[in-house]
């Protein structure tokens, strides 16, 4: 029974490592190495950063995502729509852009861990305790490596 066990355990790990899932769990860095500002509609905290308005077409996302599937390898086209958003990388009260190399789709089980670490980060950069540098440094950290948001967070919380 042991044994059997052990062939289920290792034909899921398996399965799992030879097909990945379905969407990322992370942003790409080809597709999204991340990007700032550039055309601000105005400047914000005390560090005065270049603030972008919300400003991502449907197209803009359809395009994102069939780049991310037809690259990458991904299913994204497949699921369930409502289960994705368009996420900005750096996020756009952090000084993010919207330029498509800040963009990715972002499945909602990955936002559920991510997405309270922005409204953190960017009261602590209103604040004038958190500069935008190490803001970008925090919010890449979680969003890239999912298993240091708590790591993330507990700094932020000691500021």
């Amino acid at each position: 029974m042991k044994s059997l066990v052990l062939v289920y355990l290792m034909m899921v790990t398996t399965s799992v490592f030879a097909f990945g899932p379905d969407f990322p769990v992370g942003p790409n860095p080809q597709l999204t190495p991340g990007k700032l500002c550039d055309t601000p509609t105005t400047y914000r905290y005390p560090e005065h950063i270049a603030y972008c308005d919300r400003d991502v077409t449907y197209d803009t996302k359809e395009i994102l995502i069939q780049k991310y599937d037809e690259q990458l390898g991904y299913h994204i086209q497949t699921l369930n729509r409502a289960d994705f958003k368009i996420d900005h990388f750096i996020p756009l009260c952090a000084g993010g852009s919207n330029d498509v190399t800040n963009l990715w789709p972002q499945h909602k089980s990955i936002y559920e861990i991510t997405d309270p670490v922005e409204p953190l980060i960017c009261a602590k950069m209103a604040t004038g305790k958190l500069k935008q540098a190490d803001a970008v440094k925090l919010v890449v950290r979680a969003k890239t490596y999912l298993n240091q948001v708590a790591s993330v967070m507990r700094t932020l919380n000691t500021l």
